[in-house]
């Protein structure tokens, strides 16, 4: 008689904890004809394609070693040295110490968990939250203090008071679109060099400002005159400068952090793509990533001037919304609280459009009442026809729930 199979080992218990509306709207656009305003993804008609294939070749071609050799963990050099040059501010003097090279913007918050969290430890986190930085930290099942930025009652330092670290997307926050005022990126800064906690300023959008010049960094705001050693833990990506698929991102923060990122960074990949770096670096010095932002910044102003006249049109009666200044969501919220978003995706996605619940951007997963809407992927025809079909669903949704 054969014997029995003893079971295997039980997965990580944090993968009880994930929510299946994520797999939902990534699986959707194997739906022919769907209109996805689900994702945070940039057009690709805005990637230079003809250049980027000859930065490329000139990479492998005249710097062999940096491409296809295995690169230093903390990136490689000239790039590191040309980032903390496009950063340097009046008063805040960076060098290569206070740069790492990542694998793109989301293993910087990958890093920061697995340096500053253990199991339960407290983030204070501007509310909503990304739903990337929910998906890095959950291995470490931390909880969360809500930051309602906004807030007539919100007060920075009790907010920050005994947490891990604080985390915030000042420049067009991934969901809300929200662009943090300078006076509050003052008090936040001021909080973290009054009660030491670790002020994250993750900054994927801050070239994408569409109406008014780009506010001061929260990084720039902690400068001391001195070598940069101060609270704010900033992080950049290419990935909507340039092209995401480079998988290039960088954190400048202190020199301490840096070398605690360092190390978490050999145990996960042990070095970025030098073929990446090389191309990036090649990118900035030329100039390029500069001279392509003004089609850029054309073309998603005229897309989220576009969805918002649709949604004017077909969803006034049913969301209230503020038209973002930047960036590359709107966020809406159902004047009915009888609406359950959650409901409403899979709605939507019988109706053939896509987009996200709020739900996934609640650590609680308690928030059912509003959706997050993308404008720089589709071109305006898509965005309209998108949004009346969002309409159909939502009377639908809510004739259901009736």
């Amino acid at each position: 008689m054969p014997q029995p199979i003893p079971p295997r080992p039980a997965f990580a218990k944090w993968l009880g904890d994930t929510n299946d509306v994520t797999q939902i709207f990534l699986s959707a656009g194997q739906i022919p004809g769907l209109i996805n305003m689900a994702g945070g993804l940039p057009d690709p008609q805005t990637w230079p394609i003809t250049t980027l294939s000859d930065l490329a070749a000139k990479a492998v071609t005249d710097h062999p070693t940096d491409a296809l050799a295995y690169a230093p963990i903390e990136g490689l050099p000239a790039l590191r040295d040309l980032i903390a040059a496009r950063f340097n501010a009046p008063g805040l003097h960076l060098s290569r110490q206070n740069v790492l090279i990542t694998s793109g913007g989301m293993q910087g918050l990958d890093l920061i968990g697995k340096v500053l969290l253990e199991e339960g430890s407290l983030i204070a986190a501007q509310t909503p939250v990304y739903l990337g930085a929910l998906d890095a930290w959950r291995p470490r099942r931390p909880s969360y203090r809500p930051m309602r930025l906004e807030a007539n009652d919100f007060t920075p330092a009790t907010a920050l008071q005994g947490a891990q670290f604080a985390y915030t997307v000042p420049n067009f926050s991934n969901p809300t679109g929200r662009l943090v005022p300078l006076e509050d990126r003052k008090a936040l800064v001021a909080a973290a060099q009054a009660t030491g906690t670790w002020l994250i300023e993750d900054d994927p959008y801050g070239t994408l400002y569409y109406d008014s010049p780009p506010l001061p960094r929260m990084l720039s705001l902690a400068a001391t005159g001195l070598p940069y050693d101060g609270p704010v833990i900033y992080l950049g990506t290419l990935s909507k400068e340039l092209a995401p698929g480079l998988r290039v991102g960088w954190v400048i923060a202190a020199p301490e952090m840096i070398q605690a990122l360092v190390m978490a960074k050999q145990g996960s990949d042990m070095s970025s793509s030098g073929l990446s770096q090389r191309i990036t670096l090649d990118a900035f010095a030329s100039g390029l990533t500069d001279s392509i932002l003004p089609n850029i910044l054309t073309l998603y102003r005229d897309r989220r001037d576009a969805l918002c006249a649709a949604m004017q049109t077909h969803l006034a009666d049913l969301f209230d919304w503020q038209t973002p200044s930047g960036g590359m969501f709107i966020w809406a919220t159902a004047r009915n609280p009888a609406l359950n978003t959650d409901h409403l995706l899979r709605t939507a996605l019988a109706h053939g459009t896509c987009i996200t619940p709020s739900s996934v951007f609640d650590p609680a997963g308690q928030n059912r009442r509003a959706i997050r809407i993308n404008f720089t992927f589709n071109d305006p025809e898509k965005l309209t026809e998108g949004i009346r079909r969002l309409a159909t669903a939502t009377r639908a949704c809510l004739a259901q729930a009736a």
